[in-house]
């Protein structure tokens, strides 16, 4: 039976790492090099569309089953990453939209989409 829940992909991954003697190559840094190489190949697959053919790139299996690889590799190494550093991803992600929700109040004005505020290096966020 395939456990669909966050703790059990990690043990899985965590498992299929051990049963090939990989732990030694998974450290944070490695971790974190790996995940940004699958987030920029999942970033390769939209690189030139329109923003209209984006939207619709789920609508071809080749490229939806691209997608789908690819989201599926930055999931797994970002939770190595969170295995080996003890962080529950869940519980940092709850942290962090309770941040975000005081930091960016919904607009009174709805008449104009408000653009997203760019990311900051602060480590305060």
């Amino acid at each position: 039976m395939t456990e669909l829940d966050v703790q059990g992909l990690q043990r899985r991954l965590v498992e299929f790492a051990a049963a090939r003697e990989w732990e030694p190559y998974h450290t944070p840094k490695n971790l974190a090099a790996a995940l940004s190489v699958e987030a920029s190949e999942l970033l390769e697959i939209f690189q030139w569309l329109t923003p209209e053919q984006s939207a619709r790139v789920m609508e071809a299996p080749g490229s939806a089953h691209r997608v789908r690889d690819e989201v599926a590799d930055v999931l797994a190494y970002l939770l190595q990453f969170c295995d080996v550093l003890g962080i529950d991803a869940l519980t940092a992600l709850s942290e962090k939209i309770d941040r975000n929700e005081l930091r960016f109040p919904p607009s009174a004005d709805r008449s104009q989409p408000r653009q997203p505020p760019a990311p900051s290096a602060s480590t305060s966020d």
